[in-house]
Parts: structure tokens; C-alpha cells; sequence
């Protein structure tokens, strides 16, 4: 590290636990210095909710600085790894939820950033502070077996050895000690026991250049017999923090299954010290450059992240998706390489081609094969993704993406949607309002506008109608509020109007699905705190209850003109049990212009009736009662009626 951060290293907890501020830090060693320890420094005591949202901020704000200075999180993980070695004396439960929190954060991100060696020394640290009996027993367990193994491990290490002597390959051959929490958790995941993970040896291989390492792979595969489907190149596809290696599981003497990674001496320093080693040491070779591409790609993920993204703990949650560490590796129609997590899908690979591709997405083809959005990618696929211009993201779509960058971008369009079409909504249910008092919307000085927004705690007169809108403030209130100004000129009071809705608004205004309101029907709106207006039919159970229950919640409301679209609606036909009655009640629908969304028959009771159910999509109640008309001159039709709970 250079000068500048041991110097922040050394002061990393002045201006948290002393009176030392940001400026003097920096007129004593420089601005860099001061932006470090600001960086590494937890946000000031203030008012959060919880504990958690208070650590979801501070990760917030040091991953937002370790995207402008990779020494940031280097100097943190030194940190944490130190606090760790340290924590003998900090009470029980205080040193588990640190341990967690490190398993859940810290591990990640330096196995994001290639530093295995700090990886494997806070996983097993952090496994003997939460489950320390089970570390002891494995720590004993481990010391007594290596006595005992000594002779086959020698005996692997020789064959290895003379094999690549014969083969004319120059190589460095080590024994690879499995970590313990590494030990741990196969135990666990696989449920396997102690000696079943200790029966796999683990074997590093060095070499001098790439061909030598697939030069090894090739002697070794010769002497010992691979195991199907266990060979792994990372060289030609590098893992996404860099690492690069060729993994091979073989059956070697006595039957005994050995794992082997081949690489080089640049790959071996890259996969112990990270991608930060090729940042601060200038590392010569060409895959350096490739690396700070790639790192500096996922820096600015983080910062898009934060820009779209509503609160810390929101944010957090995305970036923990983002640092799985398996992945999988698809192409591109163009044949380049994307990595993705492990059970991501098409939408996830459509938002990391581009965020306009994945908003415009409607269908994609694996391999040349249709498939559907949801389907989840695998290694070596061929994705393209088919688009449409008026395409928008479906609210459904974040229960199976798997990405970051993909639910913050989804949440953001569907955010910014709502926002808007609460924004109208909010303005004219505040118009309705202001005109029962007798005052005129646009007869209002702004300085009074500025005035109410302003003690509303709110920025611009968009956000304060959204905010009436989504069901947050009542307009009636406000309304209150602005008459009660001298300077707002005042008429006689109207009756109020009711609220004009035509259901094509979107976001803000919902139809119920429990009567699935149509034009035509008379309707009540009811105000749900951070979802907007949801339309009922006026006779809907559902709603009368409601009513009695949330009388301040309803609003006058009433369908404007012809919406020009088609709503959903559910109708059942009782028809006589003959053949062909489904066919000739389904094309009495499609005469009448009338769209068939789903259709369900009663099978469990075959008699002499039959019962379908209909949901069909038509423009509004006048159009539904010429659809019924039309059935019923079908000869087999006893009787329809409109499904409504």
C-alpha cells in the first residue's frame, strides 16, 4: 500500500472516536488522506430506525467511497480482520452478529476482489465466533488426521511430480489445505461426514506459461482418470474477480478422489492477493488491464445502483445478490461472454446487455429455441433477446430476477410510473376539493403553493400531489390549507364534484379484481396508503365491508369518456351437457367482438348442465349486456350471469 493509506489506516477511527473533523485531517495530510478516513468513518449518531437500518447505511456509504478508491474497502477488510483477531473480550452475542455480518458482507466482497488469502483467514475467524465448540472439535479433529495422511499425500506428490518430470513440464506441485469453515460448510451442505471431506486431497499446480498449463492437464489426465463432468477452464473464461485457473477432480491411488488447479505464477499471485495487487503494483501482465476493465465495471454497477435505488437497506440487498459467487457464463448472439449469478434469468441477462433492452424485452431465444422471460439461464447458452418499442417492465418480473442492477432497474421504471400517475391523480382529487371551498386552482398565488409544499416537507408540487395521490396526505387538508390564505381569492362553494377515472391511468388507479368494475357500472374509490386509488363496483361485498370499516378512505368517484380499451370481466354460461356446446357458445363470444382471456369448465359434476366460466375482455357495460344477448339466442343456453363476489 502506499503512503496515503497506511497514513488513513492509521487514523481510520480518529474522526469517529475523537473530535477530529474532516478538515484538520485534511490540512495536516492532505486532502486523499482525509476523503480515506472520511470514507472508512460510520455516518454520524443519528435518528434510524433500527440497528439494521443504521448498518445498511454505513455499508451504503462505504461501498459508494470504495467505488472512487478501491484502498477504501482494503484498508475496512485490514480493519475488520484485525477487530476479529481481536474480539475475545466483546460480549457473546455482540461477537456473533459481527462474525455474521463480516460472513454476509466482508467475505464476499474479497472474494469479489480476487483476496482469497483474507477471505479464507475472516471465514474461519468468523466460524469460531459463532459456532466456537464446533471450530474446537474440527480444529482437533483436523490435527489428528494429518499425522495419518502424511504417507498417501506424499505418495499423490511423488506421482504428480515424476509424471510432469516425464512430460518435460517445469512445475511447482503443493499440497492444498482445505480451510476449516470451507470443511465446515461441504459438511453441512452436502451432508457429508468429517471423513468423507477429508477423504478429497487437494493438490496446486504451477507452471511457467498458459500451454503448460493445459500441457499438465493433459500428463495428468494420462496418469490418473478424470472424473466426468468435474473439469472447470477459468483460464479461457476467467471467473468475474479475475481468477484464473484449470480445476480437474481425478481417482488416484487407492481409489482416492484428488482435486487439482493448474495455473501460473501470475494467476497464483492474482488469486491470493486480489485485483488490487494489479491496481497498486502495476502488474506487467496483459491480463491486468482486462481486470480493472472488468472491476471498474462492477464499481460503476454499485454507483448506478445507488442512484436508482429508494433506501440503504434496499440497497444493500441488491448488492449482496451481486456478489454470489457462482456464476454462470452465457453468450451473447455476437458471441461475447456475460457473467451472470447462479438461477439468473433471461430479464437478468436482457438489463446486463442494457437497461433500455431489458424495459423493451417480450421474449428471448436459448439456443435458438423460444423460451419464456422466467426461464433461468445455464453455462454456454446463446441468449437474444426479441424487444418491442411500447414494452415496459412487469411488476411480476421482480419475483425471478436474480440480479442487482436488474430489480433496482425494474423497481425505478415502476417507482417512477406510479409516481406519475399519482402525481395527476393527486392534483385532481386536490382540484375537487378546492372547488367545493369555493376557490379556484389556478387563481393561487405561488408564493402560497411554495408555502404549503414547503411545510409539508416536500420539494416540488409533483411530489406533494403524488403524495395526496398515493393516499399519504388528504387533499381535504390541504385544500383547508391553501383557502385558509387571504390571499387566495375565494367564490361561493360548489357542491364537489366526483372524481373522474377512465381505469386506463395505470399504477395509481387500480379496478378491484375482486368485482372487476367495467364502464358503465356505478363505482366508489378507496385510498390506500402507498398504492393510490382502488376502483370497486358500488354493490361489491368486499367493499361494503370496508366502508364500515374505513369510512375516511372513500371518494366520490365516477367513468369518464369512452377509455377506448378493454377490461376483464367474468361471466358465467349454464348450458345444456350436448357436443359442441363449448364451440358454439366460445364463437357466439368471438361474433359479438368480444376477446376469450380464459375459459374453465365444471368437470367434477357432468349432468345434464354444464357450467363455463368465461373471462373475456370487453370495452364496458353496454357492450357486455349485447354480448348476453347474444348468447342467449344460443338454443343449448339455459342461463348467464356476471361473476362477482
Amino acid at each position: 500500500m502506499d503512503a496515503q493509506a497506511i497514513i488513513a489506516a492509521l487514523l481510520h477511527d480518529v474522526m469517529e472516536d475523537t473530535a477530529v473533523s474532516k478538515a484538520e485531517i485534511a490540512e495536516r495530510f492532505g486532502k486523499p488522506v482525509a476523503e480515506l478516513v472520511d470514507g472508512l468513518s460510520k455516518l454520524e449518531k443519528k435518528e434510524f430506525q433500527s440497528y439494521q437500518d443504521a448498518q445498511a447505511e454505513n455499508f451504503r456509504k462505504m461501498l459508494m467511497a470504495m467505488a472512487r478508491d478501491l484502498r477504501i474497502v482494503l484498508i475496512k477488510l485490514a480493519d475488520r480482520l484485525h477487530n476479529l483477531q481481536t474480539m475475545a473480550p466483546v460480549r457473546p452475542e455482540k461477537r456473533r452478529r459481527i462474525a455474521l455480518e463480516t460472513l454476509d458482507i466482508y467475505v464476499p466482497i474479497a472474494t469479489r476482489l480476487g483476496l482469497n488469502n483474507i477471505s479464507r483467514q475472516l471465514q474461519d475467524l468468523s466460524f469460531e465466533h459463532i459456532h466456537p465448540v464446533r471450530f474446537r472439535v474440527l480444529t482437533r479433529a483436523i490435527s489428528a488426521v494429518r499425522g495419518n495422511r502424511r504417507e498417501l499425500l506424499s505418495k499423490i506428490l511423488e506421482g504428480i511430480r515424476n509424471k510432469l518430470h516425464e512430460s518435460n513440464i517445469e512445475a511447482g506441485v503443493f499440497g492444498r489445505e482445505k480451510s476449516l469453515y470451507s470443511i465446515y460448510r461441504k459438511m453441512v451442505e452436502k451432508h457429508l461426514s468429517f471423513s468423507q471431506v477429508l477423504d478429497i486431497y487437494g493438490f496446486r499446480i504451477i507452471v511457467r506459461d498458459i500451454p503448460h498449463c493445459y500441457l499438465a492437464l493433459g500428463a495428468l489426465h494420462s496418469r490418473y482418470k478424470p472424473v466426468p463432468g468435474k473439469f472447470k477452464d477459468y483460464i479461457a473464461i476467467p471467473k468475474e474477480n479475475g481468477y484464473q485457473s484449470l480445476h480437474t477432480t481425478l481417482i488416484g491411488p487407492y481409489g482416492t478422489p484428488i482435486e487439482i488447479q493448474i495455473r501460473t505464477q501470475g494467476m497464483h499471485h492474482l488469486s491470493e492477493q486480489g485485483i488490487a495487487s494489479h491496481w497498486l503494483y502495476k502488474d506487467s501482465e496483459e491480463s491486468g488491464a482486462n481486470l480493472q476493465v472488468k472491476m471498474h465495471k462492477w464499481l460503476q454497477s454499485l454507483l448506478e445502483l445507488q442512484s436508482s435505488t429508494g433506501d440503504s437497506s434496499e440497497f444493500l440487498e441488491h448488492v449482496k445478490v451481486d456478489l454470489f459467487p457462482d456464476e454462470v457464463y452465457v453468450f451473447t448472439p455476437k458471441g461475447k461472454i456475460l457473467a451472470l449469478p447462479r438461477g439468473a434469468t433471461v430479464i437478468d441477462f436482457a438489463y446486463a446487455v442494457h437497461t433500455d433492452v431489458g424495459h423493451r424485452c417480450i421474449a428471448a431465444r436459448i439456443d435458438h429455441e423460444l423460451i419464456p422471460l422466467s426461464a433461468e439461464l445455464a453455462n454456454g447458452n446463446q441468449v437474444e433477446i426479441i424487444t418491442a418499442p411500447h414494452a415496459s417492465p412487469n411488476p411480476a418480473w421482480l419475483t425471478y430476477v436474480k440480479t442487482g442492477r436488474a430489480r433496482s432497474k425494474i423497481r425505478q421504471f415502476l417507482r417512477t410510473i406510479q409516481q406519475e400517475g399519482s402525481s395527476t391523480l393527486g392534483e385532481n382529487m386536490l382540484n375537487q376539493e378546492l372547488q367545493a371551498l369555493g376557490v379556484l386552482p389556478s387563481e393561487i398565488p405561488s408564493a402560497i403553493w411554495e408555502r404549503v409544499i414547503r411545510d409539508a416537507g416536500k420539494k416540488s408540487r409533483r411530489e406533494f400531489f403524488a403524495d395526496i395521490g398515493l393516499g399519504r396526505s388528504l387533499a381535504a387538508v390541504f385544500a383547508r390549507r391553501l383557502a385558509a390564505h387571504d390571499e387566495v381569492p375565494q367564490t361561493e362553494a360548489s357542491v364537489s364534484l366526483p372524481l373522474v377515472v377512465r381505469g386506463t391511468e395505470g399504477m395509481a388507479i387500480q379496478l378491484a379484481s375482486c368485482c372487476q368494475p367495467i364502464p358503465g357500472d356505478p363505482i366508489d374509490g378507496m385510498l390506500r396508503k402507498d398504492q393510490g386509488l382502488l376502483i370497486h363496483t358500488h354493490a361489491c361485498q368486499t367493499a361494503r365491508k370496508l366502508r364500515n370499516s374505513e369510512p375516511q378512505n372513500w371518494i366520490h368517484v365516477e367513468w369518464g369518456a369512452d377509455p377506448g380499451q378493454f377490461f376483464d370481466v367474468q361471466i358465467r354460461v349454464t348450458a345444456k351437457n350436448v357436443r359442441g356446446v363449448l364451440g358454439r357458445v366460445a364463437t357466439g363470444i368471438s361474433q359479438a367482438g368480444v376477446n376469450i382471456e380464459h375459459v374453465s369448465m365444471d368437470r367434477e359434476n357432468p349432468g345434464l348442465y354444464t357450467e363455463l366460466d368465461f373471462l373475456v375482455q370487453v370495452s364496458g357495460r353496454q357492450h357486455l349486456a349485447a354480448l348476453m344477448r347474444s348468447l342467449r339466442r344460443i338454443s343449448d343456453v339455459v342461463r348467464i350471469v356476471r361473476k362477482q363476489e
